[in-house]
Formats: C-alpha cells, structure tokens, sequence
C-alpha cells in the first residue's frame, strides 16, 4: 500500500517532466540551424516562445506560425536597451512579414525589457560568383541589395519612406532613412530609433539613424 502511495505521488510529477520534455522537443522544431548545429539557450528560449504562441488557444497568429522557423538569435547591448535580434530562413520570411508587427508585440511581452527585431537571413555573392558555377549574379545578392533589404527588414512592418545619404568632409558617409508618419504611434517605433541603428551598424558595419519626416 505504501508503495502504491508513493508511486501515486511521484507519477505526476513523472507526467510533468515528460510534458516539458515533449515541449522542449516541439520547440526544438521551430529552429534550424545549418547542418546539424546544436542551437544556443537563447536560440531555445525563442523556439519555446514561438511554440508556446503557435499553441495558446488565444493567439490569433497560431496558423501562420505553423510553417515559420528561426535559424539565428542573439542578444545585442543598445545604451539602455538589450536587442534581441531574430533571424529566420530566407524561405519562410514572406510568412513572417504577413505577421511582424502582431509576432514581435507577442515576443516582447515574453523577452520584456528587451527591443525584438527581425531579418531574414541572405546570402551574399561576391564577385567570384562565378566559381560557384552562377553565370550572373542576381542583384538580390549583391552586397548593395542585401544592405538595403536588412534596412526595410529591421524597421518592418513600418515602412520606409524615403532615404538620403550625407556625405562627411572626412569622406563619412550617414544613411538618412526616413520612416512612414502614420506609424509614429505605433509598437514603440520612436522609441527603437536607436536600436535600429545599432543592430543595423552591427550587421552591415554601416552608419545609419532612422527618423520621421518633419510635419
């Protein structure tokens, strides 16, 4: 009888480590990462908080997270501010967009205290494209195209507005990007001005600040 007691109270707590477990396996899921590469924490925590979004019954996105994976994540200081940058497969970014805005309000509220930005993830060709057997090189995979399109990602679903670039005396150049007025108001984008910067420096080693157009 004993036995039978301790058995009944270590049996849930059995079920439970299972069902993290299995949560755990579910998320792993949700990344991929190239050839076989073992996923960082924070990688998991974000597979988790994807997941965990993909299956709460109150989320209005769960059906288009289905298809949607990360293969990158990593914290970046900005001042006052830690950046938590996203990238996903090339392949499922047109998903993503369809949800950016709503999927980094849902993530920020799980990585509080932390700015949530989204890339895609793009091969650069250089100019001996050609020993990879390429006849041409498409200009989406031109260093210029990939710096410009990791612009209008960080900033999404703002949109661009328009985009000027200043030239230093000691030959510096400062890229102007001026974003969309009517979402001045909308998910904190004033206030991620400066982590767009950073995060957008970090990446393409370039110089940018991001502003709205004056009234």
């Amino acid at each position: 009888l004993a036995q039978a007691a301790l058995a009944r109270i270590h049996q849930p707590l059995v079920s439970a480590q299972q069902a993290q477990h299995l949560t755990m396996l579910n998320a792993r899921k949700k990344i991929l990462k190239e050839k076989g590469a073992a996923p960082s924490p924070l990688e998991e925590e974000v597979a988790k908080a994807l997941f965990d979004i993909e299956v709460s019954p109150s989320s209005d996105i769960k059906a288009d997270l289905r298809d949607i994976v990360i293969c990158n994540a990593q914290d970046f200081e900005v001042k006052n501010r830690t950046a938590l940058i996203i990238h996903f497969p090339f392949r499922v970014w047109k998903n993503v967009q369809k949800i950016q805005g709503r999927l980094i309000r849902e993530l920020e509220k799980k990585f509080s205290k932390k700015h949530v930005v989204f890339v895609a993830q793009r091969t650069i060709l250089d100019k001996n494209f050609r020993r990879k057997g390429l006849k041409i090189r498409p200009r989406s995979r031109t260093l210029t195209s990939v710096h410009e399109s990791i612009l209008e990602d960080l900033v999404g679903p703002t949109e661009i507005f328009g985009k000027r670039t200043r030239i230093s005396v000691d030959g510096t150049k400062l890229l102007k990007v001026m974003l969309d007025p009517k979402d001045k108001d909308k998910n904190d984008v004033e206030a991620k001005m400066s982590t767009f910067s950073a995060v957008y420096k970090k990446l393409t080693n370039k110089e940018a600040v991001f502003m709205f157009p004056e009234a």
